[in-house]
């Protein structure tokens, strides 16, 4: 199925969901307050009102009613969507519409949506994309020391020696990186799992090693997976995987992350 025709459907499905009611767990989580489970304890706490009144597990909502957590007014201005994509070489993570090669060009999807953690122009894999600019913030801080996997291809073999200080720590760009986990999965390649996002870092600690990246994609995000999508396709992220993904990030920070200062691989 094209890209055109796929943003036909989802244009269709949001037109449908939003013209009715939702669930309310629902509609708390696709504001980016909580996941649904998160919602209906704090609906069972007797925290939650419409229009005034205490709401109850199952209460649905309306376009228009009012919704508060507490004092607090929570608004749906429109779906949230998460995106899982897998960004092929040479598509760029911008929002520059100059650029031609734009990830937002290239995918054209019918809402406004930004990526979750650059991808450099030669690397490709999973990118996440979302409206959502509290689940970015909270992904992309290095303090939270949330998990990025890579699959990397290297011109020369990989040795022990080579896994033993890339796992340990390389000196770029004025700082030494974060301890992380590295296996040899091929005699050319290695699995690497990173909890910072330095500009290049992995192209950057393999160059300092003597070694060159030839092919590198990245494989999961935290809890979201790449899993067998073909380059240039994206799906949805599951309701599962958003459960587990507020989970993850419940604790974390929000201060906002400038989009330019992440670039991996």
């Amino acid at each position: 199925m094209g890209l055109k025709v796929t943003n036909k459907i989802e244009q269709q499905f949001k037109n449908r969901e939003n013209a009715g009611a939702v669930r309310l767990n629902k509609y708390l989580s696709e504001s980016g307050v909580c996941s649904r489970r998160e919602a209906d304890k704090l609906i069972e706490q007797g925290r939650v009102t419409v229009d005034g009144k205490r709401a109850v597990p199952g209460t649905k909502v309306m376009q228009g009613q009012e919704v508060r957590i507490g004092k607090k007014v929570i608004s749906r201005q429109e779906e949230m969507v998460v995106l899982a994509v897998n960004k092929p070489r040479g598509i760029v993570c911008t929002e520059e519409r100059r650029e031609r090669d734009s990830i937002v060009r290239f995918l054209n999807y019918p809402i406004r949506i930004t990526y979750v953690g650059r991808l450099d122009k030669d690397s490709e894999g999973l990118l996440l994309m979302t409206n959502n600019g509290d689940i970015i913030n909270k992904m992309m801080r290095a303090g939270n020391h949330h998990e990025k996997e890579y699959k990397v291809t290297v011109n020369k073999p990989v040795t022990e020696e080579f896994l033993r200080k890339m796992a340990s720590g390389v000196p770029i760009l004025d700082t030494v990186t974060r301890p992380c986990v590295v296996d040899k999965i091929g005699k050319y390649k290695f699995r690497i799992i990173l909890t910072q996002g330095l500009n290049r870092q992995i192209r950057r600690m393999c160059e300092a090693l003597g070694y060159e990246v030839k092919e590198l994609i990245r494989t999961r995000v935290m809890n979201i997976e790449l899993g067998d999508l073909k380059p240039g396709q994206y799906r949805k992220v599951t309701d599962q995987e958003l459960n587990e993904l507020y989970e993850q990030i419940r604790n974390s920070s929000n201060v906002t992350v400038h989009q330019e200062d992440r670039i991996d691989g």
